[in-house]
């Protein structure tokens, strides 16, 4: 908890997770405990998957020195990702064209369950985005 206390804590059914010492450190902190169902390796894929491929193409072929560097990095690179880089799996297309955001607001892959939206001109078929990543 040195670096701030989080409202919730959310793992999977790790042993390392549900040890009595380990959660008692969250609930003596008053740390709400989220745990996956048994079974649900695959909530997070989407998440995982992107991440994976930030870890691979960005973060392990630099050597932050300061969190300034690693933001400015991140936001190079989340840019190229959102607005330039090509999909195969959204038709080889930018996650910003598929999603209907705006070029320059980055934002992460969205689950298939998540409605998409086309773009006509400056209007987007999806009037609220679900998510965006902020890098201010």
């Amino acid at each position: 908890m040195s670096f701030g206390r989080p409202e919730i804590f959310n793992t999977d059914q790790g042993s390392q997770f549900t040890s009595i010492d380990f959660t008692k450190i969250l609930l003596n902190a008053s740390v709400q405990i989220s745990m996956d169902g048994k079974g649900r390796v695959f909530d997070n894929i989407f998440s995982e998957r992107l991440w994976r491929t930030v870890k691979v193409e960005e973060v392990y072929l630099r050597d932050y020195q300061t969190v300034g560097e690693a933001r400015y990095n991140l936001s190079r690179y989340f840019e190229l990702y959102n607005n330039q880089r090509l999909h195969q799996a959204l038709g080889y297309c930018t996650p910003a064209e598929v999603y209907g955001v705006a070029v320059g607001t980055p934002v992460a892959l969205r689950a298939p369950s998540v409605p998409t939206a086309s773009t006509h001109g400056d209007e987007s078929t999806l009037k609220n985005p679900s998510f965006c990543l902020d890098n201010g």
